[in-house]
């Protein structure tokens, strides 16, 4: 014969709840389904009440919603920029030049990204050419390595499809 597991017994079963100090969306449901269904059948709620606890119910939605995107961004934000851009590494960019002492553009220069630092939470790429460039300057990003594809010859208006 099989014997019972005594962690399985109900006086071995806590029957104290813990109270949650937040109010989230499923508890408020629940809370909206008891007093439906416990509510004076000769005397119900008034379609207004209703319609203004669901008013509640989705704005309590909504800014959970919108709580959540906000932690979200925040972590975003955390990220170190050197980690953000550390896929840059091996690509070439290109960006605007411009002069140290006058600070006039100069020309649009191509180089290949070798390392990734950081200055006062921006992102700087080290270049092999010795510059260093803010990665918000960069106007055009390619990977050397990808191979390049062969272009599709243009009509010149004949069509071999004789049918």
């Amino acid at each position: 014969m099989a014997t019972i597991d005594p962690s399985l017994y109900l006086r071995n079963q806590t029957t104290g709840r813990t109270p949650s100090p937040e109010l989230g969306k499923d508890e408020f449901m629940k809370i909206l389904m008891a007093q439906l269904q416990n509510q004076d059948p000769l005397n119900p709620m008034e379609d207004r009440d209703f319609i203004a606890q669901m008013a509640t119910f989705s704005s309590l939605e909504q800014m959970m919603n919108m709580a959540s995107s906000i932690d979200h961004l925040v972590q975003n934000q955390l990220i170190s920029p050197v980690i953000q851009y550390s896929h840059m590494i091996g690509k070439e960019v290109t960006y605007q030049s411009f002069d140290e002492e006058t600070g006039q553009k100069k020309d649009i220069v191509t180089s290949k990204v070798i390392a990734v630092s950081q200055k006062d939470g921006w992102a700087i790429l080290e270049l092999e050419n010795g510059e260093k460039v803010y990665a918000d300057a960069i106007m055009q990003v390619k990977d050397p390595s990808a191979e390049k594809v062969e272009t599709p010859k243009e009509d010149d208006g004949e069509s071999n499809n004789e049918e």
